[in-house]
């Protein structure tokens, strides 16, 4: 493989509006694996360009308009309404709308004071702060393979707080399969994240729990497909779960809402 391929395969998939806001990290080494299993570039890159569909491009139905939602934002009389409509746009915010509630009520009732947040790949999600009964000061750090994404929820996430009083509100375009975030914080968000990472990379959810530094994970599942079947996905999920869990001496609990599955896990490190 020639440095001269990767970088036509990095031009082309940069050239498409799909895909000129991910992750550059995330795309040179798909697009250095893809090139060294097939020979042809115009091969190469349609299986890099498949490979970033199943990681981010399935989950937006289009380009959001990031200035236009700023400005919802900002004009806003009623913060939950306006992130309601904002996380509508993502399918996995989407599908996490009728349970919000439930969803982070249910869960943080059963935590101590959560003061540091990081959310894993997180879309849209960390416009569901409002929805998270965190301590009055409490930071946040999401990471997506999104620029532009990211770019929008950092000024996002400033108007949802006091940026006086808690002023750590970070987000940051990271690919977290080559690059795992090591910083240390109470809990960490990984909502269903982890199946799509071991389909780019068997290697990839585990060393991402390897290198994670959080007292308690709060991992999820989809129990439906986008198109809307179970497909016996909750069975399979539990099983994966199992499997990554095995040999970590961590303490879980389980919950099943509509559509999701999830695992509070107190790490023990």
């Amino acid at each position: 493989m020639s440095d001269s391929a990767l970088v036509k395969l990095e031009t082309a998939v940069f050239n498409s509006p799909k895909y000129r806001h991910i992750s550059p990290e995330l795309v040179r080494r798909i697009g250095r694996e893809e090139l060294g299993k097939r020979p042809r570039l115009k091969e190469a890159t349609k299986a890099t360009k498949n490979k970033l569909h199943q990681i981010g491009g399935a989950y937006l139905d289009s380009r959001p308009d990031y200035g236009r939602l700023l400005s919802q934002l900002q004009e806003s009389d009623d913060c939950r309404a306006t992130c309601r409509s904002i996380m509508r746009q993502h399918s996995s915010t989407r599908e996490r709308l009728p349970i919000l509630d439930e969803f982070y009520s249910t869960i943080f009732a059963d935590l101590p004071p959560i003061h540091s947040v990081m959310d894993i790949a997180s879309g849209f999600n960390p416009l569901a702060r409002a929805w998270m009964p965190l301590t009055a000061h409490a930071s946040y750090t999401a990471y997506d393979i999104y620029g532009d994404m990211m770019a929008f929820l950092q000024n996002g996430m400033r108007l949802m707080v006091d940026e006086a009083d808690t002023p750590a509100q970070i987000a940051a375009q990271r690919d977290v399969i080559g690059r795992p975030p090591t910083e240390r914080v109470q809990l960490a968000l990984i909502l269903k994240t982890l199946p799509v990472l071991e389909m780019v990379d068997k290697t990839a959810v585990s060393r991402l729990l390897d290198t994670l530094q959080a007292d308690y994970l709060l991992i999820s599942f989809p129990t439906r497909s986008l198109g809307g079947r179970g497909k016996g996905m909750e069975q399979t999920y539990e099983r994966l779960f199992a499997g990554w869990a095995a040999g970590r001496g961590w303490n879980s609990q389980r919950y099943l809402f509509d559509g999701e599955l999830a695992f509070l896990v107190e790490t023990g490190g």
